[in-house]
This record gives C-alpha cells, sequence and structure tokens, in this order.
C-alpha cells in the first residue's frame, strides 16, 4: 500500500470521526422527535391518570438532556430552584405518627386510572428501600434506611432534613430516582410527617 493510499484513507477516517457526533445528534433528534409523536399519539386520559405527566418540565428536560448530569452550574441552579419551593409545615413540626407512616411505606395504591382522586396515594417506600427490619420484601434502587433515626439523631435539623428529603429529593440531588412526593403532590404534609417519624421516631420498626 503507498503512502498516498494510507494518507487518504487517514483523512477519510479522520473526516468521519469528525462528523460522527453531528450525525449522532441529528439521529438522536430524530429519535426524540418520533418517540414525541408516538407518545402523544398512543398516552391518553384515562380517569384521573392524565396524559401530561409525561410533559417534562425544566429539571426533567435537563435531567434527559446530560443523560442525569448536568453541569455543575446547572445543577445547583435546578437545585436551588426545588429547594425554594419546597413547602414547609405551617405549624413548624415535622413528625406525625411512624404507625400511621408504615402502613403508608407498605402503601403502592394511588395514581393509577382506576383510582379516585380523593383516595390518598400510599407511599411505596418499600419499593425501593429496606426500612422495618421485620419487613423481608424490599427494593435495592434506593439506599436501606435501617436504623436511620439511630445514627442519625432525632434533632430539629435532622427533621427538616428529612421532611424536605421526602418532599422533594430533586432539592438535594437534581436528578434523584426519587419521586417528589410532596412537590408533585403525590403526599399530603401530614403523609410526610408520618414518613419523617416513621424513620426517625425511637419505636419505629427503621430504629429497632
Amino acid at each position: 500500500m503507498n503512502s498516498k493510499l494510507i494518507m487518504s484513507i487517514a483523512v477519510s477516517a479522520s473526516l468521519a470521526l469528525l462528523a460522527a457526533p453531528a450525525q449522532a445528534e441529528k439521529v438522536a433528534s430524530g429519535l426524540d422527535a418520533k418517540t414525541a409523536m408516538i407518545v402523544k399519539r398512543d398516552f391518553l386520559d384515562k380517569g384521573i391518570a392524565k396524559a401530561t405527566r409525561v410533559n417534562q418540565d425544566a429539571l426533567q428536560a435537563a435531567c434527559s438532556k446530560y443523560v442525569d448530569n448536568p453541569p455543575t452550574k446547572l445543577k445547583a441552579k435546578l437545585e436551588a430552584a426545588e429547594t425554594a419551593a419546597i413547602k414547609w409545615p405551617a405549624d413548624g413540626q415535622y413528625m406525625g405518627d411512624w404507625q400511621a407512616g408504615e402502613k403508608l411505606a407498605q402503601s403502592g395504591k394511588g395514581m393509577t386510572w382506576s383510582d379516585k382522586a380523593e383516595d390518598p396515594a400510599g407511599g411505596n417506600c418499600y419499593n425501593c428501600h429496606q426500612l422495618s427490619g421485620k419487613e423481608i420484601a424490599y427494593g435495592t434502587i434506593g439506599p436501606s434506611l435501617r436504623n436511620y433515626g439511630k445514627t442519625r439523631g432525632t434533632g430539629e435539623d435532622v427533621q427538616r432534613y428529612t421532611y424536605g428529603r421526602i418532599y422533594n429529593a430533586k432539592a438535594m440531588n437534581a436528578c434523584a430516582n426519587m419521586p417528589r412526593f410532596g412537590h408533585m403532590g403525590i403526599l399530603t404534609e401530614a403523609q410526610i410527617k408520618d414518613l419523617v417519624a416513621l424513620l426517625l421516631d425511637p419505636e419505629s420498626g427503621v430504629n429497632k
């Protein structure tokens, strides 16, 4: 193989590599548009489940665009906006009834087309976390919360942090997998307080 041919192949390969990102972006853009069309066509309102649920807000769009790793400044901006939107309890109390919290953590009910709007949703916490030592069925998508209060204490700062984390986990980590339970209206203030109690109360199965 002569030197001119080798040079020609090298130049062609280099140009192909330079063009690859642009081509990939074009393909991705086309797939995004096609996906949006299919979603709009096939996701329909049914009961309380509305098709608008698939519409992304600014935070979700950023996490999708950057594959859950947005630039540092953008991430900080998104988290600041989510933090500012947290509605803290007007009475200044962060803990409720841990036994009610356990029932809530066990319940995956709510938010589907067959549920009624007035029926309270469950937290479905065991789907992602280990909590009570007595429960052997739990998910591992999220970290174990066993002995949460025992290891962190139950001071007001911990109570407030825990309430905020449940209300909107994305205020602490913009692209966290955890749902924004309070921000999205999935759980009420009272329900979130019950979950805080579940995690912190010394009598809770989480801390036994």
